[in-house]
Formats: C-alpha cells, structure tokens, sequence
C-alpha cells in the first residue's frame, strides 16, 4: 500500500538502461544513474554533476525563460539569439538595426544595457521543503482552503529565505504536488549585451525552418552580468564591474561524432508526461486547436498592422517571434497527436496502473474516482478561462489590471497579499509596464483587441464567464477609449503605481474604468481556479504516489515533469528516421546555408558569411570526417522549452554546443517521449567559433573564453 505520499520518489530500478535517454532529471538523482552514465561514455562522476557547487553544474544559469552558462570568469554568459532577442530588439532602430546588422562590443564601454527583463540568476542551494508545505493538512479543508493555506506556507518559506534584493528564492512543486523543493537563486540586474550576430545568422530560416531538420541556424549570442564593486548583485549602474563567476565552462573545439555521448544542463519550462487520458484528449481536441487558431488570427492582425511602418515592425518582432515560435509547437503537438495516437497508448498504461492500482489501494479505492471528477471541472474551468482571454487581449487592458489588482493588494499585509503582487515582486511589475513601450502601437493594440473580442463574442455562451458579455467594450467603442486613454505614455502609466484604489475608480481613463468594472468577474474567475487547483493539489500527489510506486514495481524510471528548475539529461549524437525510407543524419554543414540561400528573408546569407563559406576558410574549425564546418547537430536529449541556451557538453563536461530547438516529429514530446524519433537540435560550438572569427571578428571574446582546439 502506499498510505503516505512521501515516497522515495527518486528511486530507480534496474530497467533503467532500456529507457536510455529519457528523463529531466534533478541534478541530486544523478548518482542513481552513474551506470547508464559510465555506459554511454560520460567520464564525469555523477557525483560531480549532483553537487551544485562544484564544476560543471556551477557554471549553469537561468535567465528566467531560457538556460545559458557562464564562459569566462569576468560573468560572460552564452546563450541562444533568440534568448537575447529581447535586448537586441530593445537596443535597435530602424536606423541602427541590430536584429538585421548583429552587434558586436569590442570593449566592455560599447556593451548595451540589457533592460529590466534581462536578468541572470545563479541557482546558489536547492533543499527539499516537502513537510514543511505539507505537513498537517487537514483532509477536511475545501480546495480554496488548502490551496491558501499552502500558498501562505510557501510565501513563508520564501520570506525566509529573501534575505535583501540579490536574492530571489522559489518554493516550486514536483511531481504535481507530492514533493516541494526550496530553490536559493543570486539575480543579477545588470546585463549587458555583448555580441549577437545578424539573425540572418541566428534565425537563419525563421519561422519556415523552426522545428525542422535539417538546420543551419547560427543561434547564438552573449551576455555580460555586472555587479557592485562590493561583488554583489546592484541596479544597473556605470559604475558597475563584472561579475567574477565561481565556475565557467571550457569550450572544446575539439567536436563530436555520431554515437558520441552528450550531457545537457539547463532549466527545461513544462512537460505533462504524467497526464492522463482524458486530459491529453482534452489538449488536443479543444485546447490545441483554439490556441491555434486564436494566435494565427493574432499575427495576420499584427501583420497588417505594421506592415507599411518599420519602425512598428521593429517593435513588434518579439511580439510576433514568441507568437510564431508557441503556434508552430502547437501545430506540431496537433499533427504529433494525429501522426500516433499517443491517448490511446496511454489508454493502455492507464488501463494496467487503474487494475494495479486498486491491488494496492487499501482504504484508498475512490482515489481514482475523485480524480476523474477533479479533472473533469479543471477542464470546464479552463474553457471559461480561454474565453477571457479573449475578452481581455489587449495590452493597455492588462496593465490597467496589473495596476488596480496591485493597489487592491497593497491594503493588505505584505504576507497575504496573492503571489506577484508583493513588494518583491514590484520590481518586475514595473519593468514588464516599462518593457512595453519597446513593443507596443496603439493602434496595433486597438487592431488586436477588436478582432479579440470579435472572437469572444464567437464562442458558445454556455463556455463563456456568466455575466462577462456586459461588462465589455463594444467594437465601436474602442477608438474613442484608445485615444483618450493616457496608459500609453510609459510615464503617465508608471504613475499609477502607489495609488490607492479610490483613485482608480473614480477615474475617468477609458482602461483603468474598464479594469475596475471587470475585476469582481476575474475574481469569480481566479477563486474558482482555487478551489480546482486546491483540490488537486490534495488529489493529484496522492494519484503520483500510486505512479512512483506501480512504476518503481516495474524497474522503470521516475523522474519529475521539467518545471524550470535546473535538471540535467544525457543522450548521443543521433541520426533518426522520421518515416519509412527517410534517415536523416546527425549533422549538417555551413555548405547547407548556400544550398538554401535565396533573395528573401530568411533565407539571406550575409556578404561575410558567403564569401567565409566559398572562400573554404574553415581553418581549425573543420571537421576530419566532414570535410567541412558543421553548423547543427542532433542528439537524442530529452528537451523541452526553457531548454533554449542549455550547454550541451562532451563526456568531459567542456562546453560543445547549445541547445534551441527539437524535431518537428519530437514535439509531442512533452507528454510522450519516443526513442525512435525524438532529437533535440543544437548548434555546434564549432561553427558559433567560426562565424566569430571569420564573420564577426569578436577576437576579444574568443581572447576571453578558455577554448581546446584540435590536436593537428
């Protein structure tokens, strides 16, 4: 039986080896695996790889959304193009176009401010904390009521370990609720930007390539963090230093070959490995297919909008890149679920865990009853929530609410305040209300909202939030409300900060009146996601208790869904066979870039880079067996989002590429995971050397970073 949910959770049997590749783990599990390690070829002893302190783990850093790792020991970080697309947008013009000329700091005085959503953070301790949060609950408490009462132990445990601004502590859950681990980060604020090339070499391909292989995407940039002189973490400031990292990787130049084994660290987003059936069908039969189709109205509304305008355009790039980039892995989850019916492959696993299940239930045997019941309106709810989505899309919408909700909040005690509304929190409430003047158009955003709620009023009433319909604008309304509104102005919008609520609702702003009429249906909204989420979160670990157990009874693997916390993977260098008669092989070339050049983005080639290429001025950097420059390599890593700027290291934990991206036929992934086709896709290291040296010229980086080069 398995009365208690506080199991051994990292247990693993001896079947593990079949699973080779598979699992996100937690870096304190890897001892578990220095067998599978040792077999595949990592020389690294696991236990080096579970100790966060020491080299290479020490070296790896989140950037809140994406992975990357230090490189030298004065703070420079490498990362993905598309992970500092932000600051490269931020820092460009029409007129100085960084995003289309790349950029390149020759010294430390050239190197850009970042802006305020560009952090680091330096995971400094992980400790398990599962009692403290779970301890005591009483199974008579409503789901609003647990739900509160382990938020307010989690904002507890979070009070206590934010000791001043450099830090910045999480209480995240895994396995769905059943464990809790308190996450210690350093947040450095001052990051500069240092190099990015053109994307016509970072995004080589665009949207057309994204997912696909084969690649020849140079996705690569760097980052400086800068401190105090007191080596702590400081607001950006001229006066700032570099930060003088603990640990930084080597780089080898040295490359790889197929079957080569790879390690991958980083902070991997989401995964939903452990959902059921029923909600697997739920993904992709309503909420796949409504994602999809309301982000592809989105973008032919942002298309037409900007199109005459570049300097619009420019302001939308990031918009409409991270709109692209969520709807083709949408798209791709829709055509993975159609091309294998992965729900009914997890019909069967369920079938057999419900039979074992109710073996081993003892007095637990409507577990699984209170489960499909639980599930069943989590869904109803989020049919509600998708239809407010709708009925809110509007940028200057959602800052009028951030706001109000934040002077609401800010009458209660700082402790009881909701989550991102308290004063540690105030800091990235202002830079997102900054951030927006780099991506915003009044009448972009007036575009995108009429055809939002031209969507909303499409859906069926009975999915909609009762009472909603009359507390919205008409389409009509809406240009009088973007012209006399003054949320636009960043100032006037910062402003409002500090205010009480009175003063919200007595004024007159177009926006700010709306966010006052709509925040009691948001309310009733959030208080039901509550009670739901409370009571999942009293079902759910008991439901993944039983998980572990029947799995550990089968010898097969257990690791947590990714929640971007740190966790590492293994795999080799590659090939795959998408479909019979096909193979795809696990490199491609720099020759593969002119094979695809045409005369229209984003398939230009850069001047440099075409005569590099054709001039055959591969130097070090060629591979023996290729003949050639290598540009992206596939390995068999288990990857998702947030995995984006991951080191990918060889067997001695010297740096040989970057993650960015996965296969096409991988992206179902995330809730099944298929040997056979699942790649993820990487830069190599190699050619993100060449380009600096033979296009960009960064010798002062290459100077700075540590690099093995080839034996001759």
């Amino acid at each position: 039986m398995f009365k208690s949910i506080f199991l051994p959770v990292a247990l693993l049997g001896a079947a593990t080896a079949a699973f080779a590749d598979e699992g996100q783990w937690q870096p304190h599990q890897l001892p578990q695996l220095s067998s599978e390690l040792k077999r595949i070829g990592i020389t690294m002893p696991a236990s080096k790889l579970a100790d966060l302190s020491k080299h290479p783990m020490s070296a790896m850093v989140s950037l809140g959304g994406c992975s990357a790792s230090f490189v030298s020991p004065d703070g420079l970080v490498v990362t993905n193009h598309h992970c500092a697309y932000g600051a490269i947008q931020r820092n460009s013009t029409p007129e100085q176009n960084y995003i289309v000329n790349g950029f390149l700091a020759k010294t430390r005085a050239e190197e850009l401010p970042g802006g305020p959503n560009t952090l680091i953070y330096v995971t400094e301790k992980v400790e398990n904390v599962t009692r403290r949060v779970l301890d005591g609950l009483s199974p008579t408490l409503s789901g609003s009521e647990r739900h509160a009462l382990v938020a307010a132990r989690v904002k507890a445990l979070i009070a206590e370990c934010e000791t001043d601004k450099s830090t910045r502590c999480s209480v995240p859950a895994f396995h769905r609720g059943l464990e809790y681990y308190r996450i210690k980060q350093l947040m450095i604020r001052d990051v500069r930007l240092v190099h990015a090339p053109s994307d016509r070499i970072g995004n080589f391909g665009g949207d057309i390539d994204n997912y696909e292989w084969p690649r020849q995407t140079g996705d690569y940039s760097f980052l400086r963090a800068y401190v105090g002189k007191d080596g702590r973490p400081a607001d950006p400031s001229p006066d700032n230093v570099p930060y003088r990292s603990k640990d930084f990787l080597v780089v080898s130049a040295e490359g790889l070959k197929n079957g080569d084994p790879i390690l991958l660290a980083g902070y991997p987003g989401r995964t939903s490995r452990y959902k059921l059936p029923s909600e697997i069908r739920f993904a992709r039969d309503v909420d796949f297919p409504a994602k999809a189709a309301t982000i592809t109205a989105d973008l032919a509304i942002i298309a037409a909008a900007t199109k005459d305008n570049p300097a619009w355009d420019v302001r939308y790039a990031s918009v409409a890149k991270s709109l692209n980039n969520v709807l083709k892995k949408t798209q791709g989850l829709m055509d993975g679920f159609a091309r294998k019916d992965i729900a009914a492959i997890k019909d069967v696993q369920d079938a057999e865990f419900r039979t074992w299940q109710q073996a081993h239930a003892g007095a637990n045997k409507n577990l699984l009853t209170e489960l499909d019941a639980v599930i069943a309106r989590d869904m109803a709810l989020q049919r509600q929530e998708a239809a407010w989505n709708e009925a809110t899309h509007s940028d200057l919408l959602k800052s009028a609410r951030t706001l109000y909700r934040l002077a609401l909040e800010r009458q209660k005690p700082d402790a009881e305040r909701e989550g991102g509304y308290q004063e540690r929190d105030l800091s990235f409430i202002k830079a997102r209300l900054t951030r927006l003047e780099q991506s915003f158009v009044p009448s972009v955003d007036e575009a995108r909202y009429k055809a939002a709620l031209a969507r909303y009023a499409r859906i069926d009433g009975a999915m909609r939030p009762q009472g909603l319909d009359a507390l919205l604008p008409t389409e009509a309304a809406l240009p009088a409300m973007y012209r006399s509104s003054e949320l636009a102005d960043t100032a006037k919008r910062l402003a409002w900060i500090g205010k009480d609520p009175q003063a919200f609702r007595a004024s007159n702003d177009p926006f700010i009146a709306l966010a006052v009429r709509l925040h009691d249906a948001g309310m009733v909204l959030e208080n039901g996601r509550n009670e739901i989420d409370g009571n999942l979160e009293r079902v759910i670990p008991q439901y993944m208790a039983a998980v572990i157990a029947f799995k550990t009874s089968q010898g097969k693997p257990v690791y947590p869904d990714a929640n971007s916390t740190l966790r590492v993977t293994y795999g080799t260098v590659s090939p795959y066979s998408p479909r019979d008669g096909l193979l795809k092989g696990p490199f491609t070339t720099v020759e593969g870039i002119l094979e695809k050049e045409t005369d229209k983005d984003p398939f230009i080639v850069p001047a440099a880079l075409k005569q590099a290429i054709q001039g055959k001025r591969y130097g070090v950097f060629k591979d023996k067996a290729l003949g050639t420059v290598p540009v992206n390599f596939l390995s068999s890593a288990d990857t998702t989002g947030g995995n984006s700027g991951s080191a990918v290291m060889n067997g001695r934990g010297e740096l040989v590429g970057l993650n960015f991206d996965s296969t096409y036929e991988s992206i179902t992934k995330d809730w099944y995971f298929d040997t056979a086709i699942t790649r993820a896709i990487h830069v190599d290291i190699r050619y993100m050397l060449w380009v600096m040296k033979e296009v960009d010229h960064a010798d002062n980086l290459l100077k700075e970073m540590t690099i093995k080069y080839p034996k001759k």
